[in-house]
């Protein structure tokens, strides 16, 4: 964490640094230009005059001076801003502080004046550094600073797991309540067989009395007549 701490910090002081030299070269006032400059809208159009009215040297001069401005841009941003989308971030980000700066410049600055063109090649010059150099370092900066943090959660300790747990067998009071409930489980089955023969036994008795009865009754009817005639 300290580590990353003082990355972070060294990224936002350069960027400060940076952007106190680009107020010191882009917004310092030129009298002498400020019959010659004039505002620009039109996207390609400072380019244009560029390579038809300048000379090769001076034309790149004055291009890649606005290329190289933007590239501190795309080597300090991607430490400052989310891993997600980082790219389009730092792109964005570039662009908006450069048209600023560009804006205060055809508002207030004597001898200078908004460029859209100027805007095109900072921002390019941010998305160049950013794919030459800046993703790569940025890439390292936070695979090192997930390392550590992802050992710190490897290293922390276990809860601690008492003797019963460890074996995988049940605590006492567990086994107790099981206990109980078998006991009475076996009470409660137990008792419904002994109820259920007890009344077998009396439903057997029943019919026994019933057909006793029965034959009793019988033996006590008058015999048919037919028997009487016979004994006569």
């Amino acid at each position: 964490m300290l580590v990353r701490g003082l990355v972070l910090a060294a990224a936002l002081v350069g960027l400060v640094a940076f952007s106190v030299l680009l107020a010191k070269v882009t917004l310092t006032p030129s009298p002498a230009s400020e019959d010659i400059v004039t505002s620009n809208l039109q996207p390609g159009r400072s380019l244009r005059q560029y390579a038809e009215d300048y000379t090769f040297l001076a034309a790149c001069k004055q291009a890649g001076g606005n290329v190289l401005l933007g590239v501190p841009f795309g080597l300090l941003l991607p430490f400052l801003v989310p891993r997600r989308l980082r790219m389009i971030r730092t792109v964005l980000l570039a662009a908006v502080a450069m048209a600023v700066v560009e804006l205060i410049q055809g508002a207030l600055v004597q001898g200078r004046a908004f460029d859209i063109d100027d805007v095109i090649l900072n921002t390019t010059g941010a998305l160049l550094g950013y794919f030459v150099l800046g993703r790569r370092i940025s890439h390292r900066y936070y695979t090192y600073a997930e390392v550590p943090r992802s050992s710190e959660q490897r290293d922390e300790p276990e809860p601690k797991r008492t003797p019963e747990k460890a074996a995988g067998t049940k605590p006492a009071w567990r086994k107790a309540a099981d206990a109980k409930a078998g006991g009475t489980k076996a009470a409660d089955t137990k008792a419904a067989d002994t109820k259920a023969r007890g009344t077998k036994t009396e439903s057997t008795k029943t019919a026994g009395a019933k057909a006793a009865r029965a034959k009793a009754t019988d033996a006590k009817a008058p015999r048919p007549l037919l028997d009487r005639l016979r004994r006569r």
